[in-house]
Order: C-alpha cells, then sequence, then structure tokens
C-alpha cells in the first residue's frame, strides 16, 4: 500500500495559513493591502477584542467580479502574476493568492463585492474553508470584508495569542505605517467602536504623522529627499533632540511597501552619526522608490523582508541624503519652559536705572573701552549694544594661574597658532563666525529651526510670521552656527553667549570634545605620517585568548598608526604610536583600542576604528567640568567650535549648545503677560 499521499486541500490550506496567518494583524494586513491594490482613495477598518473576534476591512476600490468571487478564494488564485516573468518586476503589495484562502481556512469570512456604483453586489459567506452561502445583495463599490472568529478550529494556535492590548497593538502599529505609507489614501480605524486614527487621504504625509505622532512631532520633523540614477527618496526625519529608546519610530517604505530592513536602519542611524546620545534612537518615514528589478519581495511569506540587488549603493544613497537634510539644519535645543506660551498683551519696553560707578575688588572704578566711566542709566532689555561691559583687566581672576589652561597650551593642544585674541580689549566681540556665516553688517541673528517664538515687535530671531497662512519662513541660512557676544562662565563648566534672539549656553567640555573629535579622525586617516618611535616601548598583558585574538588582528594597530609586535605568550611591545597623540594618555588610548578590537566579534571596520581612536583621544585630551576659562580662552574655543564641520553635538552625540530664547527670558520674569 502506498504510503505517499496528496493533503486533503482543506488541510494544506490550514497548513499555509500557519505560514501567512500569524495573528490578527496578519489578517488585516493581508486584507488592507488588496484594498490598495484595488486602487481604493478610501479604507475603513473595524476590530473588536484586539481582532480576534471580530475583522471588518471596507474599501471603495474596484471590487471582484461575480464569476472571480469564488476563485479568489482558491490557493495560488491571483489577478497580479500572469507568467513567471512578473516575478522580477512586482508592482503590487499582494501577488501570491495565498491571503484569501489562508483567512477562510481559520475563520468565518462574509464578503460583500461590487465593480459599480449600481447598488448590485454578491455577498459569499465561507467558514472553514467550505462555502456555505452565494447570493446577490446591496453594496456600494468596492469590497467589504468581515472575519469573525479567527482560529475558531484552530485551538492550539488560539491559545497561544496574546492579551488583547498587544494584539491590538501589532494591528494600529501596521497600520500607522501604512498609512503614513499611502497619505493619498484615507484611513480610519477603530477598536470596540472607539476611533484610534482618521487621516485625510490628501497626499499630506506630514498630517499623516500627526495623525500618528502628535502635531508638535510632525512640525518639527525635517523633510528629506533625494534623486539617484536608481532611487529616488521622500520623506521626514527628526531632529537630533527628538529621540526614542528603541528602533520602533523608524518607518521604511519601498515602492509602497513597509517593509523591515536591518540594512536600511543601519544606514539612517549612520546618517546621524554622533547626533545621537547613546541608546537613543530617531524618528524616521522614509519612503524609497526603484524599479521593481532591482528589489525581491518574495523572500518570505509575510511580505515583510526584501533583499536589494543593489544594497550598498543604497545605504550610502540614504545616508548622503539623511545627512544632507541634517547638515541643513542648526542643531541647538531650546531650553523647556514649563508655562505654556500666550499670547503678549503687555510689554515693557524700558527700565531706568540710576546707581553708583561700580568699582572691582581693589576699589577701582571700571572704565569702558573708550575710557570713561562704564555704562550706566537707561537701557534696552534685550539688546547687547546698550548692555553694560565689563573690560577683562578688571574681571580680574580669583584661583591660581595652574587650575586653568593658558590660551598658549589650549592652541597648541591641536597644533593651532594662528587664532589671535580680540583686537580691541573691553569691547563686546562677536565670536563663533565661520567661514559661511552671514557678512559683516547684516543681522547676527540666526534662525534656530523650530522656533517660533515672536517678540512685541512680531519678529524675532529671523523668522516672521504670515498671519493668513500661519506659516514660517526662516533664516536662509539656518545651517550656520550663531554669531554671539561673550557674557561669561556658569560654574566652571558652561560658556555663556549672547545675541538678539537670546541666551546660549554651551557645554565646554563637549565643545572641546568635538572639536578634537574633528581633529583627530583627520589624523587617524593618515596615521602613519607622524609616527613616533619610543625609546623604552610600553608592555600590554592579556589573557592567553586575548593574546591569540590580537595575533590574527595585530595588524589593526597600524591602521591606527601604532606598532605592536608580541613579546613572550601573552604580553605586546608597543614601539611607536602617533606623537599628536594626547600626552601622558598614549597607553591607556592603545590599551581602549586593544579593548575595543577583542570585543568586536566580526571582522573590524577600519572606518569604525578610526572613528573609535578618534572619540578615545578626544575624551582624553579635552577640557573637563569645573575647569576655569578666561575670556580669551572661552572666545578661543567657541571660535573653533562654530568651524567644526558639525558643532551641535559632542562624539557621544550629546548637545553643546542650549538656546534659551529672548521671549522665553521674558515669560519667565513677566515682561510679557
Amino acid at each position: 500500500m502506498a504510503k505517499i499521499h496528496v493533503l486533503d486541500e482543506q488541510l494544506a490550506n490550514q497548513i499555509a495559513a500557519g505560514e501567512v496567518v500569524e495573528r490578527p494583524s496578519s489578517v488585516v494586513k493581508e486584507l488592507v493591502e488588496n484594498a490598495i491594490d484595488a486602487g481604493s482613495s478610501a479604507i475603513d477598518v473595524a476590530i473588536e477584542e484586539g481582532g480576534l473576534t471580530f475583522i471588518q476591512v471596507r474599501d471603495n476600490g474596484s471590487g471582484i467580479e461575480e464569476e472571480d468571487l469564488e476563485t479568489a478564494f482558491l490557493r495560488h488564485a491571483t489577478s497580479k502574476l500572469l507568467s513567471s516573468k512578473d516575478l522580477f518586476r512586482i508592482a503590487s503589495l499582494g501577488f501570491r493568492g495565498e491571503a484569501l484562502p489562508s483567512i477562510a481556512a481559520v475563520a468565518r469570512v462574509e464578503c460583500v463585492t461590487a465593480v459599480d456604483d449600481s447598488g448590485l453586489g454578491t455577498r459569499l459567506v465561507m467558514e472553514g474553508g467550505k462555502v456555505i452561502s452565494r447570493e446577490a445583495a446591496a453594496a456600494r463599490q468596492g469590497m467589504e470584508m468581515t472575519v469573525r472568529d479567527l482560529f475558531y478550529n484552530t485551538p492550539a494556535r488560539l491559545k497561544y495569542m496574546k492579551s488583547i492590548q498587544t494584539e491590538l497593538g501589532h494591528i494600529s502599529d501596521y497600520i500607522y505605517r501604512l498609512s503614513m505609507a499611502h497619505p493619498g489614501i484615507a484611513f480610519t480605524l477603530k477598536h470596540n467602536g472607539t476611533s484610534l486614527l482618521r487621516t485625510l487621504g490628501n497626499g499630506e504625509r506630514q498630517q499623516v504623522i500627526a495623525a500618528v505622532y502628535g502635531t508638535t512631532l510632525a512640525k518639527a520633523m525635517l523633510p528629506v529627499e533625494g534623486e539617484h540614477p536608481d532611487y529616488d527618496l521622500r520623506g521626514y526625519i527628526s531632529k537630533p533632540e527628538q529621540t526614542r529608546a528603541n528602533r520602533n519610530g523608524m518607518t521604511t517604505i519601498v515602492n509602497g511597501r513597509y517593509i523591515r530592513s536591518f540594512a536600511l536602519n543601519q544606514a539612517i542611524l549612520q546618517a546621524y552619526h554622533t547626533l545621537l546620545p547613546i541608546n537613543r534612537y530617531p524618528m524616521a518615514v522614509i519612503e524609497i522608490g526603484m524599479h521593481p528589478s532591482l528589489v525581491d519581495v518574495n523572500v518570505h511569506p509575510s511580505k515583510m523582508e526584501v533583499r536589494f540587488s543593489k544594497e550598498t549603493e543604497l545605504k550610502e544613497f540614504v545616508q548622503q541624503s539623511i545627512r544632507k537634510a541634517l547638515g541643513e539644519q542648526a542643531h541647538i535645543p531650546e531650553a523647556a519652559v514649563s508655562s505654556e506660551r500666550s499670547k503678549p498683551v503687555f510689554v515693557q519696553e524700558q527700565i531706568s536705572f540710576h546707581r553708583p560707578e561700580p568699582k572691582d575688588q581693589w576699589g577701582d572704578l571700571q572704565r569702558s573701552s573708550a575710557g570713561g566711566p562704564s555704562q550706566r542709566g537707561d537701557f534696552s532689555h534685550g539688546t547687547a549694544e546698550q548692555a553694560p561691559v565689563i573690560p577683562p583687566d578688571a574681571a580680574r581672576k580669583l584661583y591660581k594661574p595652574s587650575e586653568r589652561l593658558s590660551a598658549g597650551d589650549f592652541l597648541r593642544e591641536t597644533g593651532e597658532h594662528d587664532v589671535s585674541p580680540r583686537a580691541i580689549p573691553g569691547q563686546q566681540a562677536s565670536f563663533g563666525q565661520p567661514s559661511w556665516a552671514p557678512e559683516a553688517g547684516r543681522s547676527s541673528a540666526t534662525a534656530v529651526p523650530g522656533t517660533q517664538e515672536e517678540a512685541s515687535n512680531g519678529q524675532q530671531n529671523g523668522w516672521k510670521r504670515d498671519e493668513e497662512s500661519g506659516r514660517t519662513a526662516g533664516n536662509a541660512n539656518a545651517g550656520a552656527f550663531p554669531e554671539l557676544s561673550w557674557v561669561g562662565q556658569l560654574h566652571g563648566t558652561y560658556l555663556i553667549g549672547q545675541n538678539e534672539s537670546g541666551m546660549y549656553l554651551i557645554d565646554q567640555h563637549a565643545a572641546h570634545e568635538r572639536i578634537h573629535y574633528e581633529y583627530y579622525y583627520e589624523k587617524f586617516g593618515r596615521p602613519q605620517e607622524a609616527s613616533q618611535q619610543l625609546l623604552v616601548p610600553h608592555t600590554l598583558e592579556f589573557t592567553s585568548v586575548e593574546a591569540e585574538l590580537l595575533r590574527e588582528r595585530i595588524d589593526l594597530f597600524e591602521q591606527a598608526g601604532v606598532e605592536v609586535e608580541a613579546f613572550g605568550q601573552n604580553a605586546f611591545l608597543v614601539r611607536s604610536h602617533p606623537q599628536w597623540m594626547p600626552k601622558g594618555e598614549e597607553l591607556d588610548v592603545i590599551e581602549e583600542i586593544a579593548d575595543w578590537i577583542l570585543t568586536e566579534k566580526k571582522a573590524v571596520d577600519i572606518g569604525k576604528l578610526r572613528e573609535k581612536a578618534a572619540i578615545l583621544c578626544s575624551c582624553k585630551a579635552s577640557i573637563k567640568a569645573n575647569q576655569r576659562l578666561s575670556r580669551e580662552e572661552g572666545e578661543t574655543l567657541i571660535q573653533r567650535l562654530a568651524a567644526c564641520k558639525q558643532p551641535y553635538t559632542c562624539p557621544h552625540g550629546r548637545p553643546i549648545v542650549v538656546h534659551l530664547s529672548t521671549y522665553q527670558l521674558e515669560k519667565m520674569f513677566k515682561r510679557v503677560m
């Protein structure tokens, strides 16, 4: 008797349903994707009890012809593939012909469809994969699919379903992402009669993002776009200060299909290089268009994973597009103010002060730069030109000179000697103006993206409010570091600057880290040029396992300009290292590089090694908190920070500059009521 036989069709469908229908969200996914393929402009999704008892998807698409209705529920029946050639240029979301028969095999299904707006349609009722009834019915154009009692005939699957909230979370997450992928479709999602999502379907992706994540985040997100011979990219990304604790905020879309791609997620994260704190992730909604032949969507039954034919080239394109969008912005976070903003109804314009001449600690009168008494009397509350000026020679230090870094030593740290102090002592200096800053004589206010505060005159910080449209127009040079005037230092840790837009606090350690990071990163690109032989080699010792691994990777030290050779069983000798490494910290840096090489399980990337070494050196060489700086040193620090390629975050992703606007200050002091 033959032992091999063909499975019953119903049993085969139930087995196949295990691949396609894993949970209620799988049913919603397949039905909504079919609705999109049918050309729908409106899709309504209603579920009950997390989708386990009731799922209904209604659309206004093309519907199914009466003679095709039962055929659509047969396995591998599809209208989207005609030949094997079509498999290599799939432009639809569904194509396997497995969704409807798999759903019908494990649930009670009712389908009502019509191909026009005549009001006449067909109703088909199925249970466990078998047709129960078929009849004419009143129906609007499109399809209405109702799925009840999911997994009623497969109790083992039902047993392993999670809580209602978990299943609802999976469904809502997918609908949210699909709505952002198709902003031209009006989506609604209801659970137990409660509305969870409603989009307009007007094609504005930012409005959909607002419906999903909230208006505040949507307004603050940056548009990103890019063109490539093989790809085009559109979407929105968050600013570096708007982060999440996980990757769930990143949505990648390829040809209208929401996908999970580790490669694209890594490209997005690498584009934020050194802009994000550790273990923080950005928000992003990125849509990539490409020819269907460049992507294989037939690699997983759920069609959530794809394979790209030019993955490396695509990752580089995504990185460059996002970096360009980030590079056009000044990433200076606003200081948080607890009170809500209200419309100014009263502004106190001037305050008259009459006070005696200020004296320094030796009893001498402080003098202005012109030699006369320092300014007093009337001055406006918000203008730098009228604020009292204290010359550097009067601001004498009360700490020992050894406690601070001299200006000469400060510049010699990275070999720079061409930054001179202010030419006119005592005059309010403008510093932090890189070569791309506005020309002298123009407004020194630099637009800070996302800031829409207005002073009493209706204009502040280079932004203007259009009363009719409500849109905000920004300074054309929004990406430049702001031009500031020196104010002082706070607690030996933060530098204080000002301009017309308000006050700026600068973390001196983070700023110095950024300066050193860019310096050392460039140096590690050509480390052999400054290699220095040691009279007495350093010795490094490791365990037997670590030593064996380092012997295999010993050539990596040469990539960092360090000459290392094996010495005995578990020891290594450091023969030379770059002379520009932080003085007194060379051995610590080399040991940390060795530790990093040991912790990398896969092949070590030379670019990552160069970056890691630069971060280690920058952290070791930078000034620390509670270290006093003179005015000259502080101005020099911010001059060099402004000249950096990316002066807004340290190599670890922490913000360097925080902005407190003039409006916020006036609000806190009740000068704006």
